[in-house]
């Protein structure tokens, strides 16, 4: 889920993602470097190597429960460019470069929830565990229909 900052009453936008996506992101939290560049770090390399940098991601809209975003990117001579991105992957590319996650106003109006209290650190810790152990068990077949 993305949740809001500096905000007195936080929302979340509750986005599903799929296993490898999600094991892609959290390698990338805690700084998981792999042998080799997986997807996700390719396309960070490949942008790095064109002298481009990703400005930030913005999560645009949801349609029919299929949410969507974009990679806006700043060349060299500075221009902007908008490429159209699964939420996952980019959050994933997001997570990789430090850049920033925006979702639109009407976005978070139409599909965000109030967040839950905030948990002690304590819990957030047991929260992440329990994550990991999720992300360590799941596979395809949980997600088929």
């Amino acid at each position: 889920m993305l949740r809001e900052h500096e905000v007195e009453r936080p929302r979340v936008l509750p986005i599903l993602i799929g296993g490898p996506e999600a094991s892609a992101i959290h390698s990338a939290m805690e700084g998981i470097v792999p042998p080799r560049p997986l997807t996700h770090d390719l396309l960070v390399t490949v942008v790095d190597t064109l002298g481009a940098t990703l400005q930030h991601v913005l999560i645009t809209e949801v349609l029919e429960h299929t949410f969507f975003a974009q990679l806006h990117l700043r060349t060299a001579d500075g221009k902007t460019l908008v490429v159209s991105s699964r939420p996952s992957d980019a959050i994933a590319i997001a997570v990789r470069t430090g850049a920033n996650i925006y979702a639109e106003e009407a976005l978070l109006d139409e599909a965000a929830v109030e967040a839950p209290e905030e948990a002690a650190e304590g819990d957030e810790e047991a929260i992440l565990d329990e994550f990991r152990d999720f992300l360590d068990d799941v596979s395809p077949d949980d997600f088929a229909s």
